[in-house]
């Protein structure tokens, strides 16, 4: 262990990041408090143990700081957690309210702007009022001079975070909770706006952008400038998605790399003009420090959201090593900014931007820092087209390491693999970076003086290659392949083996292969749900014979029907239910029925809030395996496996069911405290004082027997 530990020990602070990064990870995995509390002794005492025990060498050091790094991490994400608590709404709720408008997203593609009010005051104040709301309002009601600041009063439906709809989806409540929005929703007109005043440079630039180019032209380079995609229509940020160049279109490292780039470029032919200035050897460090505060203010313009922070930090890391004469690209220097965001945003390590952008980075140094891959790509003496072909053969060997790098996140996250996205990549990364990002900048310096037009020109052909080369990728054969939701171990598996072959540099990184494969072989052996509820109970979805999935409700809206296609592993629009000949459904009904590995499985599901005869109801609810509805069953309707009524599904959230195994996978765990969990729900109280209060209440209102029956009978 000392002999190898020895060997590595260069790459031994590596391990710092990755286990901070698993201890906060593991606090939002773990759902109790005793259980955070219980890794953080574990880990202080095994650093404890060790540092007891050291008589010199490396292992117990080492030891040591992994111990002192999770504690640190679990402890990191739970204060942060705990320090950015704001009320939750418990209900649905109709309100009034005025607040002062913090942000302002326009959402032209979808006809909607979508605001963040806070201060806020209300006219009638729901129970647990939020400190911050976010509204989505019609672009009509909106004054196109809205800006930061601005008081706005408005009628609003307001919406509690949403927790995911079904396993494996998006966790909108848990990223709520970290940007302190209490409630989300719709506001209805009018709208009252007081102080509107001028918008700022971030908005101004965006109007500016998408004026001068239309429809998803001016969305695509609007987001390269500012950061807001919100012009891009659904379609084409679809095709963007499924031909693996969506990474384009958030502003990240590949964005501030080339803005440093084109800025230090720009800055050292200039001052080479001067030939007084050149043999001075002090223009790279100049150019260096242009760079480094185009990095800042493009982070600035793009609204310093963490990915795009994240990316200038590292950034700055980079310009800092050239100007101190160090190696600039190193997995030393990733590890120094996956650090920094760790521990400003602890939380930033359950998010698939985190998680993607430094498994990109780290792939591409750690490959280009293998010996053999070094060896290929030194600079040599060579015929032109030599040089050319092992540049082009070194883009799509890089390529190809990063989409199977990137592959378990976006599997995990977005249940999606993408056949071609490294091909895309080498076409479209370059178009971006010398084509369409150089095109825009000119063609906004030159709107100063009116000039502007021929470079929107140009950038308007790029953009339109850049869709064009992603209509044409995702409509290939098999260009993305649906998944449905990886189980969590399987994920932990893989990423432990990707980490474990990128930091290490002596043979035994290899295990780390070995580790990749166990997690690959994990995803592909749970079979795809049979069924998945949401958690209101209004819409699930069942697997048919071919494979597909079918819809309860004919009228679905495209978010429900996105997650469960996505979550269920298909690719395309679920079906209908109604249209299966699998199922007899009505108005009020739907039952399914189908021979699941050598038994019949038969579902029962309530399709709108109308009554329905008990007798039948309960004949009905006995047959079934699974019976769902989004209200309240009566004690008779009782399935023979589960009944997932408005009261199970509360406890539970959405569900998926797999029939062959029986295995059943919720969204709510048994006794989590995460704060986002239990903002909404009620204090504990015991089962007797429930009762007791019951009982009174039926009293005052003289039907007690009935009520104590009812009672007695649940």
């Amino acid at each position: 262990m000392e002999r190898w530990l020895e060997a590595e020990r260069d790459q031994l602070f590596l391990w710092l990041p990755v286990a901070l990064g698993t201890g906060a990870a593991a606090w939002f995995v773990l759902p109790e408090r005793r259980e955070w509390v219980a890794l953080i002794l574990i880990a202080l005492g095994l650093a404890t143990a060790a540092a007891v025990r050291w008589r010199g060498g490396r292992a117990a050091p080492f030891v040591a700081m992994l111990g002192l790094a999770v504690a640190a991490g679990t402890g990191l994400a739970w204060m942060r957690a705990t320090r950015v608590a704001a009320p939750t709404l418990d209900r649905p709720a109709v309100v009034r309210l005025a607040g002062e408008v913090e942000k302002i997203e326009p959402l032209p593609a979808r006809g909607l702007v979508r605001v963040t009010l806070g201060t806020l005051r209300w006219e009638r104040p729901p129970r647990r009022a939020p400190l911050r709301v976010r509204v989505s309002l019609p672009q009509r009601a909106v004054p196109t001079t809205l800006a930061a600041g601005a008081a706005m009063t408005l009628r609003a439906r307001l919406m509690p975070p949403a927790p995911p709809t079904v396993p494996g989806a998006y966790d909108a409540a848990r990223a709520a909770w970290f940007d302190g929005v209490g409630a989300s929703g719709r506001g209805f007109e009018p709208v009252t706006v007081r102080g509107v005043g001028a918008p700022g440079v971030r908005d101004r630039l965006t109007a500016h952008i998408t004026t001068a180019l239309a429809g998803s032209a001016g969305g695509i380079a609007a987001a390269l400038v500012t950061g807001d995609m919100g012009a891009i229509d659904d379609a084409d940020s679809l095709a963007m998605r499924r031909a693996g160049l969506a990474h384009l279109l958030s502003v990240s490292g590949l964005h501030i790399t080339a803005t440093v780039g084109i800025v230090m470029a720009a800055m050292l032919r200039l001052l080479a003009l001067s030939r007084r200035l050149a043999l001075t050897g002090l223009l790279p460090l100049v150019a260096a420090g242009a760079g480094a505060g185009a990095a800042i203010g493009y982070t600035w313009l793009t609204g310093s959201q963490v990915p795009t922070i994240r990316s200038c930090v590292a950034a700055l890391m980079v310009l800092a090593a050239l100007a101190l004469g160090r190696e600039a690209l190193t997995l030393r220097l990733v590890a120094m900014g996956a650090l920094v965001v760790l521990v400003a945003w602890p939380e930033a390590v359950v998010g698939p931007s985190f998680q993607l952008s430094f498994a990109a980075v780290a792939s591409i140094v750690a490959l280009h820092d293998h010996p053999r891959v070094r060896a290929a790509l030194l600079a040599r003496d060579e015929p032109w087209t030599r040089k050319w072909l092992r540049e082009a053969v070194s883009l799509l060997v890089t390529g190809a390491v990063v989409e199977l790098a990137l592959m378990p996140i976006a599997v995990f996250y977005f249940h999606q693999a993408g056949a071609y996205g490294a091909i895309a990549n080498i076409v479209a990364i370059p178009l971006t970076t010398f084509a369409i990002m150089p095109a825009v900048a000119v063609a906004l310096l030159l709107d100063a003086v009116g000039w502007g037009a021929p470079a929107w020109w140009v950038a308007g052909r790029a953009i339109a290659l850049l869709l064009w080369i992603a209509h044409g990728v995702a409509a290939l054969p098999g260009a993305v392949r649906a998944i449905p939701a990886m189980p969590l171990g399987a994920f932990a598996t893989m990423v432990a083996g990707g980490v474990w072959l990128a930091l290490w540099r002596t043979r035994a990184r290899y295990l780390g292969l070995a580790l990749l494969a166990i997690g690959a072989a994990w995803t592909l052996v749970p079979s795809a749900p049979d069924l998945l509820i949401t958690g209101d109970g209004r819409h699930l979805a069942v697997r048919q014979a071919d494979g597909g999935l079918a819809l309860l409700r004919d009228r679905a809206g495209g978010y429900v029907r996105d997650v469960l296609a996505q979550n269920g592993g298909i690719d395309g629009v679920p079906g209908l239910l109604s249209d299966s000949p699998e199922a007899r459904c009505n108005r009020d009904l739907c039952w399914w029925q189908r021979r699941v590995d050598g038994r019949w499985r038969r579902v029962l599901g309530t399709r709108s809030g109308y009554t329905v005869p008990v007798e039948r109801l309960a004949t009905l609810c006995t047959s079934a395996d699974v019976v769902v509805s989004e209200r309240r069953l009566p004690r008779r309707c009782r399935a023979r496996w589960l009944t997932l009524d408005r009261d199970a599904l509360a406890h539970s959230g959405g569900i998926a069911i797999t029939f062959k195994d029986e295995r059943v996978v919720r969204v709510r765990r048994e006794g989590d405290e995460h704060p986002w969990v239990t903002a909404g729900e009620e204090p504990r109280r015991s089962p007797a004082h429930g009762r007791a209060e019951h009982y009174e209440r039926c009293r005052l209102r003289s039907w007690a027997p009935a009520c104590a029956g009812a009672w007695r009978d649940r």
